[in-house]
């Protein structure tokens, strides 16, 4: 593990930018264009990306056959449903309040560590973990009590950060003998499979070339989130003590909300604010380190 440099400071903050957002830019890819469909196209376009950045960092695409299997069932965790319900949510739910969801993932992540993995939650943790259940109460009994509420769409956005914060879990514990950006490779292909059989069983009837507006918002997506965000998060993950890479994801639902509301003009109410400081206490809890060492 290194310091935190001036290289990683700034790669750090182009990392918290471009994921944060991208939650209003996915809402304007999904207004007029199918979510799955959506989804898919900017994995098969975030393909080759990757595989040029594979290809000049010089880090082997072989998987060897027997691990096929336990590569398959961490794509399903990290990457299938997160994709499919997280898309979904943000096609039903404004671009802020599915990203204070979505980003839940940490406190789900501590949870499940303490109960599936035998990872010690201390007081602090529990307390993280309280804050987030309280600030998801009040996104969710907001929804309950609007006339159009999106109660589906709340349910989309947890199941997507559970299940994330359940490979995350199973990530940190493999002992796959293979390169992460590797497996990131592999996992993306595999869900850009996963996502068109979803898009031609549910969406096909929906099908049409995606607007001007659509198509800025794929290859957003394609080239930055899946081109540069990933190798960025995988270069700080694996340089950088876990505090210091996780500063991203405190922050990426602040700048979800903010830029919702000055781009798209999303109505935030009390209930936003006040569920989005909770989420930031909660998740604060559980990532900040204990002890800062001078």
């Amino acid at each position: 593990m290194h310091k935190l440099s001036p290289k990683h400071l700034i790669l750090l903050v182009l990392l918290t930018l471009v994921w944060g957002i991208n939650w209003p830019i996915m809402k304007l890819g999904v207004t007029d264009f199918p979510p799955l469909s959506f989804r898919a196209l900017s994995l098969w376009l975030g393909l080759p990306v990757l595989a040029i950045g594979l290809a000049v960092l010089k880090v082997p695409f072989k998987v060897p056959r027997q691990h096929w299997l336990q590569v398959l069932v961490l794509a399903a965790a990290n990457m299938f449903v997160w994709h499919a319900c997280i898309i979904l949510a943000v096609h039903t739910l404004s671009s802020g309040r599915a990203a204070i969801l979505g980003y839940t993932m940490p406190i789900f992540s501590a949870l499940i560590g303490a109960l599936l993995f035998a990872n010690t939650l201390t007081k602090r943790g529990w307390l993280g973990v309280s804050a987030a259940a309280l600030g998801v109460t009040l996104l969710l009994w907001h929804e309950l009590t609007r006339l159009s509420g999106q109660p589906v769409g709340v349910a989309f956005a947890l199941i997507a950060a559970s299940t994330w914060a359940l490979g995350t879990q199973m990530l940190r514990h493999t002992k796959l003998p293979v390169s992460t950006l590797t497996l990131s490779f592999w996992m993306t292909a595999l869900t850009a499979v996963v996502m068109t059989a979803l898009a031609a069983l549910f969406e096909s009837p929906q099908w049409a070339l995606p607007s001007p507006t659509a198509w800025g918002s794929i290859v957003y997506n394609a080239v930055l989130i899946f081109g540069f965000a990933h190798a960025a998060w995988f270069t700080l993950a694996r340089d950088l003590p876990p505090v210091a890479s996780t500063l991203s994801v405190m922050f990426i639902p602040v700048l979800g909300v903010a830029s919702g509301a000055w781009w798209l003009n999303e109505q935030l109410h009390p209930q936003d604010f006040a569920a989005m400081g909770l989420m930031l206490v909660a998740i604060a809890s559980v990532l900040w380190p204990a002890k800062t060492i001078r």
